[in-house]
């Protein structure tokens, strides 16, 4: 078949969702409302909405089909029998625990193996990660290699684990303080960007060398195994399914978000081998959870995730996910709208520290950038940066590594006309660039702040005041 420039959805639209438009005028009432937070915003007044790609992707008629199926019974449903064969077709674990979401199996997780004067190394952990990590006393380095820590260099997996560092690290801490050591795939914090085989065989290397367990923040594992089957010599031929197989073997254990790479509303589970925390963590998860047979969820939950494991495998679809958002990032990037490159999977991540130099990163540009894009377009976006990742546990404050607005998009829900329009408002807050000033929080909780902080724009002699 020819290489045909145009992208098609390779699926078909079978119910349609109305979007209420807005004006920019609307909008700045919208966001003085909010404190200028865009996750405080009503998704209602949201034209395109980019804020995550969790939980927000379409489901397929066979996963609508599987809901009608799903057995509610407290133990022991058929619903939870599918799960289980659909996990473990994938992701042969010994133990699988369901739970409601990913952050709900890391919290059982790290309540299990984390602990003061404990660290747990990664390549980058996402926010509920790292808190998590944190909540029990424990300590969350990032060790991505140094590619991964510039967002205009080209690197064909930039999420690589930096496999020197870690070994130090470890001989550093001394291995009886590193419970495990996680690798995030695809990598988020750090711009969708995929680990290799290659590198996840290394880092088992070193696991293996200091007997230390090798876990997989695994959400977006089927975009992380089609970058590896384009990117990695030897696996043009192999089948996603078995990369994926092959990603499993490398690991003790996972966790994982069924709203993302299982194309589902809800859901998630904690995998793993080890016979005693297997143990621990399902006493955890009746005392959080539920039942170990559905774990927070409906029957009806599993039945949609077991369905939609089969479905991001399939090769049309991750071909049509990633090229799509490729088409989005390469529009910008000809435009001269600096972005994290090569283009991720699940997102196109702006780099509001190139666009905005003239804020400093303890005025949150990434954070202006985002709310710029709501007020002059309707687009929500989210901030990676300061905002998200600068606050420390003892309440100190310091520059992120990288300052970017993620632009996340969720499966099968937009079509590229959307997205068309995504890049034409992209573009014409590019070129006021200059214009936009800083942020200030005036009121934020101790953790995770950027759900629920507030802020106000930065006036300041030589900036403009209220956007217009």
């Amino acid at each position: 078949m020819p290489e045909w420039k145009t992208i098609i959805e390779p699926f078909r639209i079978k119910s349609v969702e109305p979007v209420r438009m807005t004006t920019p005028e609307e909008r700045q009432g919208k966001l003085e409302a909010a404190g200028y937070n865009i996750f405080n915003l009503h998704s209602d007044d949201v034209l395109i909405d980019l804020l995550t790609d969790s939980g927000t992707g379409a489901m397929s008629s066979a996963q609508w089909a599987g809901i009608q199926r799903g057995d509610e019974s407290y133990a022991g449903s058929p619903s939870w029998y599918r799960f289980l064969a659909a996990v473990q077709d994938l992701f042969p674990f010994r133990h699988v625990i369901p739970t409601h979401q990913g952050r709900a199996a890391e919290k059982i997780l790290f309540t299990v193996v984390g602990g003061p004067g404990r660290v747990v190394p990664s390549n980058t952990h996402f926010d509920t990660t790292r808190a998590n990590v944190e909540h029990s006393g424990a300590e969350a380095v990032d060790l991505v290699i140094e590619e991964g820590r510039h967002p205009a260099t080209l690197h064909p997996f930039k999420g690589n684990v930096d496999v020197e560092a870690l070994d130090a690290l470890i001989r550093e801490r001394g291995p009886r303080n590193v419970p495990l050591v996680m690798v995030t795939v695809t990598n988020n914090s750090g711009g969708g960007q995929p680990v290799s085989l290659e590198n996840l065989r290394a880092v088992r290397e070193v696991c293996d060398r200091y007997g230390l367990p090798l876990f997989l923040d695994a959400c977006r594992f089927a975009e992380n195994a089609w970058f590896i089957k384009q990117r990695e010599p030897g696996y043009a031929d192999v089948p996603v399914r078995e990369i994926v197989r092959q990603m499993a073997a490398c690991a003790d254990g996972m966790t994982m978000s069924a709203k993302k790479d299982a194309i589902a509303n809800i859901g998630g589970w904690l995998a793993m081998n080890d016979d005693a925390w297997a143990e621990q963590c399902r006493n955890l998860l009746i005392l959080t959870e539920g039942f170990p047979t559905y774990g927070g969820l409906a029957g009806r939950d599993l039945e949609a995730i077991a369905q939609g494991l089969s479905e991001v495998v399939e090769e049309d679809y991750l071909r049509y996910r990633i090229r799509s958002t490729a088409y989005l990032g390469e529009a910008l990037v000809s435009s001269g709208v600096p972005c994290v490159r090569p283009i991720g999977g699940h997102a196109v991540y702006l780099d509001a520290a190139a666009l905005l130099p003239h804020i400093p990163a303890l005025e949150y540009p990434g954070q202006a950038l985002a709310v710029e894009l709501y007020r002059m377009g309707g687009i929500r976006g989210c901030e990676i940066g300061t905002v998200m990742f600068g606050m420390h546990p003892d309440g100190t404050e310091t520059p992120a590594a990288m300052e970017l607005v993620r632009l996340a998009i969720p499966r099968r829900v937009y079509t590229q006309s959307h997205i068309d329009y995504v890049i034409e408002v992209v573009r014409a807050v590019a070129a006021r660039a200059s214009g936009l000033r800083g942020m200030r929080i005036v009121e934020q909780p101790a953790a995770l702040r950027h759900f629920t902080a507030r802020f106000e724009p930065i006036v300041q002699a030589g900036t403009f005041g209220p956007p217009g």
